[in-house]
């Protein structure tokens, strides 16, 4: 009995399990797998499933985080100039919620000249004078909104469909969803610029309770290209492919005996980064690009920029690469020093109009945007009032009633504006899109029905889009 006693005293939990004789482990391990996969995935823990044939073989969201003000940008209101310096009416904003806005808060004009553009005479600001050139490969969404007006959770909110960390991201998702063509990189990557990372940082590409090799891999521009991925000198070669030869065996044994699934992520995760050894840093290298190339993104040799990781982006979708989101601050402009809707918003668009122009433009000259479905969006819009900083009126609130986005490629009809918000910008009047509408028309273009793609945990059915109703916008589609 005593040795008995001393035997249980220093066994694993795990152990426990095991070698349990009534079956208990098996019932856990059972119940473990339920939570996490509800359906079988294939040996790089990939469904690999289309509902219907796809438009769009990738995705770049280019992410302007902070919130990019439609106002000065997309939306043309001439009768909010007019009305300048005028208390909003209470029935416009009766229900509506602000993060820092009073009542008394009063209109703000425009001052940014517009003209309509291309064929479709799209009205786009002087603020972005590259975007006006390929407005007829653009599809605006005017009538956006969303539910979340605090930036961390809005930003987790676009990208995961919820306000709460630890749920998968998009680019998870469609990672989980139908895999990767590339197997030299990563399904899902992020590439960030600006002054500061976003906020709720890798929370908004998390994979959640997804397996973690489907969470997306931050990318550096310069330097190495993942800290830590280069071997040191004397481990290298031989010695390195022995090492991982070792490393993976020993893991596969664990597997076995364990059946954890996390186990066979690590396995990946290790042949991935000997992969990558040498396919990151070609990939990075942007220096085998013409100079005309260059140019054209405004992009520099070893430089940390917004263009840099336009051209990266293309070059990761070259490669198969599913998924490929650039974070770009900062978009927050309250009317505080830093934050003024005069030289800070300029800068901003200087640093993102002539590079998210050259993407559409040069995926469209190699072939590539048929196939490749362009984001342009932030968290949320920006108030059609003022605010108030440091005395002055200079920018303005978050705002989630009716903002605006816009999209290329991917089966998106070019040319196009979707969408109607009011003369003064406070709500949307024509065609709404909700987040929710929008992650339902990302997954179509990829072939994924939003209501399919669903995982079990804790006892529900999960899915990007939530169990509230999501309409795919087929208007929009080609």
């Amino acid at each position: 009995m005593g040795d008995e006693r001393r035997l249980l005293q220093v066994a694993t939990r795990r152990q426990l399990f095991k070698n349990c004789g009534v079956g208990l482990g098996s019932i856990a391990l059972t119940q473990l797998m339920n939570a996490s996969h509800s359906t079988a995935a294939d040996s790089n823990g990939s469904l690999r499933v289309l509902h219907h044939p796809a438009r769009a073989k990738n995705v770049i969201l280019l992410f302007m985080a902070g919130g990019p003000s439609q106002l000065e940008l997309f939306s043309h209101k001439p009768k909010l100039t007019e009305f300048h310096g005028k208390e909003t009416p209470k029935e416009f904003i009766e229900g509506k919620r602000f993060s820092f806005l009073g009542k008394d808060a009063k209109l703000l004009g425009n001052t940014r000249k517009f003209k309509p553009c291309g064929e479709s005479g799209a009205q786009i600001s002087e603020l972005l004078p590259n975007h006006q050139r390929i407005a007829d490969k653009l599809c605006f969404v005017h009538g956006m909104s969303t539910d979340v007006f605090n930036h961390g959770p809005a930003k987790i909110f676009m990208n995961s469909g919820t306000p709460q960390p630890g749920r998968p991201s998009m680019g998870a998702w469609v990672s989980y969803g139908i895999g990767s063509e590339c197997e030299n990189l990563p399904g899902f990557v992020v590439l960030q610029s600006g002054p500061r990372g976003p906020r709720a940082g890798a929370a908004l590409w998390s994979s959640g309770f997804l397996p973690s090799r489907h969470q997306g891999v931050p990318f550096r521009s310069s330097g190495d290209p993942i800290v830590n991925l280069t071997s040191p000198q004397q481990f290298r070669g031989d010695r390195a492919r022995d090492f991982h030869d070792a490393v993976a065996e020993l893991n596969r044994q664990r597997l076995a005996a364990v059946g954890d699934r996390e186990i066979e992520t690590r396995i990946a995760a290790y042949e991935m980064a000997y992969r990558m050894q040498s396919s990151a840093p070609e990939l990075m290298d942007i220096g085998d690009e013409s100079q005309k190339t260059l140019d054209r993104y405004g992009a520099q040799v070893g430089n940390a920029s917004y263009a840099n990781n336009c051209l990266l982006a293309r070059r990761l979708v070259e490669r198969g690469v599913r998924f490929v989101q650039l974070y770009h601050t900062d978009w927050d402009h309250h009317g505080g020093p830093g934050q003024t809707l005069g030289k800070d918003l300029e800068k901003c668009c200087k640093q993102v109009d002539q590079a998210s122009a050259a993407l559409i433009e040069d995926l469209e000259q190699r072939g590539l945007l048929d196939e490749t479905l362009v984001i342009w969006t932030g968290e949320f819009g920006r108030t059609p009032m003022g605010e108030t900083r440091n005395q002055k009126v200079g920018g303005r609130d978050h705002f989630i009633d009716a903002y605006t986005l816009w999209m290329a490629g991917g089966g998106v009809k070019p040319g196009v504006s979707y969408g109607e918000t009011d003369d003064l910008g406070l709500s949307v009047i024509e065609n709404p899109v909700h987040v929710r509408d929008m992650h339902a028309t990302i997954l179509h273009t990829l072939g994924i029905n939003h209501e399919k793609l669903s995982v079990k945990f804790q006892g529900l059915n999960m899915r990007l889009t939530g169990v509230e109703k999501a309409n795919v916008v087929h208007d929009i589609l080609s």
